[in-house]
């Protein structure tokens, strides 16, 4: 299954215009993205807002990750504070699987941002958490904290930005998006052999385990005759007709 680091920004010193702070809003915008994450079967590890950057990109590194996805949001220069607005998406300057989940990212930001004209994709070669990480890694400055519009912006629609990132991801990993329902434990009903767990909702895709008659199953979406399951805590998809 696909897997991302999920960094929201551990920069808790920078303060928005409209109260609370940089990592409190990211960290609540990665919490909304969770149940995303589960139902279209992208797994995760989220960094420690008590960590330093420095250890955030060592944890990244550390494992085996399809995207390393920092979460931000944006302050202009003390010369111009509270004048620029819009989102940001950086990536690596020569990494193309970068660029293309930064054209990914910035095109659905589009659809809610409130100035789709001000959405930028930017190649850079000096922010450490693409410049150091082993992941293909973009960096999402959502918008500016220190610009009273955008900061309300942000605080007013986690949720939906929450959701569009996660759609974002779902494109870049050519998964469908699913949207979470209540989680419920349903029961493998086969009458014999076994319910293949796969890796993608169709036939073809890997098969990355499999559950027996009577087996518990918590189903976390639905999708064209398909589950996205938590089998003992392997994420995928199972048809929707040998379970109830």
């Amino acid at each position: 299954m696909p897997s991302i680091y999920l960094s929201p920004s551990v920069q808790e010193y920078n303060e928005y215009i409209t109260g609370g702070s940089e990592e409190y809003y990211m960290n609540l915008i990665a919490d909304a993205m969770v149940p995303y994450l589960r139902a279209s079967g992208i797994t995760f590890t989220r960094n420690n807002p008590n960590d330093t950057l420095s250890q955030v990109i060592a944890q990244s590194n550390a494992g085996d990750y399809g995207l390393h996805l920092a979460l931000h949001s944006n302050a202009a220069p003390e010369n111009m504070a509270g004048m620029l607005q819009g989102p940001d998406v950086y990536y690596y300057a020569t990494s193309s699987e970068g660029q293309r989940a930064a054209n990914l990212i910035a095109l659905n930001l589009k659809d809610i941002y409130p100035n789709p004209n001000l959405v930028a994709v930017i190649p850079n070669t000096t922010l450490a958490e693409l410049r150091r990480t082993r992941a293909t890694a973009v960096l999402v400055e959502i918008a500016y904290h220190d610009n009273l519009e955008d900061a309300q912006w942000i605080t007013e629609n986690l949720p939906a930005i929450a959701s569009n990132l996660a759609v974002s991801l779902t494109q870049y990993f050519n998964l469908p998006f699913i949207v979470p329902g209540p989680e419920w434990w349903g029961t493998v009903a086969i009458s014999s052999g076994a319910l293949n767990i796969r890796s993608r909702p169709d036939l073809t895709s890997s098969v990355i385990t499999r559950a027996y008659k009577g087996d518990k199953i918590k189903v976390l979406g639905h999708w064209n005759g398909w589950y996205s399951v938590d089998y003992n805590g392997t994420l995928g998809y199972a048809s929707a007709r040998y379970i109830r």
